[in-house]
C-alpha cells in the first residue's frame, strides 16, 4: 500500500506508483498546484491514520494493565482518551471523501482512500473496545477476579497487543503472509475466551462478577476479529482482489 505503509515508518513514504510524494516533475505545469494541494490532504489522512492506530494500540495495552493493577486513575484518563480517537477518525473521514470528490488523485490512490474509510469503522471500534475495558477497570473489577481469571486475562491482553503490532507490520510491509499471523494470533485469542467462559461457569467468583469477566472477554474476543478484519482489507488491496465483509456488529 502508499500511505498506510506509515504506520511503521511515517517519516518516509513512497507511493505504489513508485514516485515520492514531492515528485511532481513529470506533471503538467497546470496541475501542479492541484497535486500538491492533494499530496498535502493524502498526507495528513496519513499522519491522523498513524496517530489513532497507535492510540487505540496503546489504549488496549493500557486498559489491560488498569485493570489487573486495579489503576483506576490510570483507566478513567484511558476512557477520555476514546474521545480523542473518535475525533480523529472523523476528520479522516472528511478529508478522506473531500478527496475521493475533488481531489488531484490517482486511480491507486482513490482505491487507498476508499480502502480507508472501509477500516475506520474496524479501527473506532476497537477504540471503543480498549475504552469498555478500561470502564471495568475504573470499577474496581480486578480486585474481584479469581487467580486463573485474571491469568486469562493478562494472557488476553498481551495476545491483543500482539495482534495490534502484526496488523501494523502487515500494514507497513504490505504483507499477505502478515495478515496470516494475524489471523493465527486471533486464533489463539478465540482459545482464550472460551478458556475465560468455562473458568467463570465455575461458579468462583459472585455472579455480577462473572457477568463483567463475559463481557471482558467477549471485548477482547471482537478486539481480535477487528483486527483481522483490518489486516484481510490491506491483503485484498494489496492483492487487488475483493474486499471481504465486515466483522459483524458488536
Amino acid at each position: 500500500m502508499g500511505f498506510l505503509a506509515g504506520i511503521a515508518n511515517p517519516v518516509q513514504r513512497v507511493w505504489p506508483s513508485g514516485r515520492d510524494v514531492k515528485d511532481h516533475d513529470t506533471e503538467e505545469p497546470h496541475d501542479s498546484d492541484a497535486a500538491r494541494t492533494g499530496a498535502a490532504a493524502l498526507e495528513e489522512i496519513e499522519r491522523r491514520f498513524v496517530q489513532v492506530f497507535a492510540l487505540v494500540g496503546e489504549s488496549i495495552a493500557g486498559a489491560t494493565h488498569a485493570l489487573l493493577a486495579c489503576d483506576r486513575e490510570a483507566a478513567k484518563q484511558l476512557m477520555s482518551r476514546d474521545d480523542v480517537v473518535d475525533e480523529s477518525i472523523d476528520a479522516i473521514t472528511a478529508l478522506a471523501q473531500r478527496e475521493l470528490v475533488s481531489g488531484h488523485t490517482s486511480e491507486q490512490e482513490r482505491r487507498e482512500l476508499v480502502a480507508v474509510l472501509r477500516m475506520l469503522p474496524d479501527l473506532e471500534r476497537n477504540g471503543d473496545l480498549a475504552e469498555h475495558v478500561a470502564r471495568r477497570a475504573a470499577r474496581g473489577l480486578g480486585a474481584e477476579m479469581s487467580p486463573r481469571s485474571r491469568g486469562l486475562v493478562e494472557r488476553m491482553g498481551e495476545v491483543a497487543a500482539a495482534i495490534w503490532a502484526s496488523t501494523a507490520d502487515a500494514f507497513a510491509e504490505r504483507s499477505v503472509h502478515l495478515a496470516h499471523v494475524v489471523d493465527a494470533l486471533d486464533d489463539e485469542m478465540d482459545d482464550l475466551h472460551v478458556s475465560l467462559t468455562a473458568e467463570l461457569a465455575t461458579g468462583t467468583m459472585p455472579v455480577p462478577v462473572a457477568v463483567e469477566l463475559a463481557m471482558i472477554g467477549r471485548f477482547y474476543e471482537r478486539f481480535g476479529d477487528h483486527a483481522v478484519n483490518l489486516a484481510r482489507r490491506m491483503a485484498a488491496l494489496v492483492a487487488g482482489s475483493p474486499e471481504p465483509g465486515g466483522a459483524g456488529a458488536d
